[in-house]
């Protein structure tokens, strides 16, 4: 630059030193940007994050690692028909036995389920094998066993399989206790007869009660996820983005456009526990029909002349039927009580009541607050088992 003038050269110097700054400007903002894309995720599974692989692939991740794990179950149960007008020996006389219609007839069911042991324990819902005299469970690789039903608990559709294997591929269980709305959530299972099928959604509520998604006979609560689960999807697992089963989904809920629901592997654990050691699941139960009182309900029944009774209070569980000699009718509580406490905890819906007492193990005493026509009632109710003609 000799035959620059100093103008000149102080003005090129100040161009390199200020594209030099915006070089390394630029080189910042890009190793910044390129430090915010996702990569591997190292977390440990206690922190409830982490995923297999990398964020691209990790949904089929999880279905390489979990699938070998989830079964077909097919079953059949034989069921009597109802005699067909042929089988009268009236019409016999004239027209034979050849328009006679067999007594029985065979309905098959198909569904999904889990391997939780490599012996052959498999987990699935209770409406997929209910009352089945054949189970058999098919395997990813096409393996096929003979199931034995070792329990079955309608109530919150969970049941117990186990088949003669061993080395089986399984499932690794999570906690569904520290579920978040938002979160990943993958469905694998054999929906419509569709062998293998994985969908993926996130979990879109928890704690979502059997009243609230028109079950009132399930006695269990709920995830919500929006990934799709159809017939056939019962019995298999709902998963996290670490391949943990979170969930048992179920295909139980009629309409659920977009939704699905699965039972809490927290609670199924336990339940499948007490199957596996009983055959069976006890519930407590107190023996009563109730409805939540409100003030449209309160005024209905005192206007109904059929009826003596007078509700005082606008708020509480009204009682509206009392099964003979239930634990509620040992107890002393009638129709037109309405609960308004149960061991100090106010009442306001008929859910807590629910809640209260599946809560509560059998042979526990409940201290029970009732108001009868204006007056408290103090009350103590000791559960009972929930008789078996009454679980379906």
């Amino acid at each position: 630059m000799s035959n620059l003038s100093p103008s000149t050269v102080r003005f090129v110097k100040s161009l390199v030193t200020y594209g030099f700054i915006a070089v390394c400007s630029t080189t910042a903002a890009v190793l910044t940007t390129a430090h915010l894309v996702p990569t591997t995720a190292q977390s440990s599974p206690e922190t409830g994050t982490g995923r297999l692989l990398t964020d691209r692939s990790f949904i089929a991740a999880v279905a390489e690692q979990v699938g070998p794990a989830v079964v077909r179950i097919d079953s059949s149960r034989t069921v009597a028909q109802r005699p067909s007008v042929f089988s009268d020996p009236f019409f016999q006389e004239f027209f034979g036995t050849q328009g006679e219609q067999p007594s029985t007839r065979v309905e098959r069911g198909q569904g999904s389920g889990f391997v939780v042991k490599a012996d052959g324990l498999i987990w699935t819902n209770a409406h997929v094998v209910e009352g089945a005299d054949r189970v058999t469970v098919t395997l990813k690789d096409g393996r096929e066993f003979v199931g034995d039903v070792v329990g079955e608990d309608p109530l919150t559709d969970v049941a117990v399989i186990k088949v003669e294997a061993q080395g089986l591929p399984t499932v690794t269980l999570g906690d569904s206790e520290r579920l978040r709305p938002g979160e990943w959530a993958i469905a694998i299972g054999n929906p419509l007869g569709l062998d293998s099928t994985v969908t993926a959604g996130i979990i879109s509520a928890t704690g979502r009660t059997s009243a609230q998604i028109r079950v009132p006979d399930k006695r269990v609560q709920f995830i919500q996820t929006d990934a799709a689960i159809n017939p056939g999807n019962s019995g298999g697992p709902l998963l996290n983005e670490r391949g943990e089963v979170i969930g048992i989904n179920t295909a139980i809920i009629g309409g659920a456009q977009g939704l699905g629901f699965a039972i809490p592997i927290n609670s199924a654990q336990r339940l499948a526990q007490e199957l596996i050691e009983k055959g069976r699941v006890d519930h407590a139960y107190l023996g009563i029909q109730m409805r939540t009182l409100t003030g449209d309900l309160r005024q209905q029944i005192n206007q109904d002349s059929r009826n003596n009774i007078r509700l005082s209070v606008d708020e509480g569980v009204v009682i509206l039927g009392v099964l003979r000699d239930s634990p509620a009718a040992q107890a002393g509580l009638d129709v037109g009580d309405v609960i308004v406490s149960m061991n100090g905890k106010t009442i306001n819906d008929a859910e807590q009541v629910q809640q209260i007492v599946q809560d509560v193990g059998v042979g526990d005493t409940i201290a029970i607050e009732i108001d009868r026509g204006g007056r408290q009632v103090s009350l103590a109710v000791e559960t009972q088992a929930l008789p078996q003609a009454q679980r379906r």
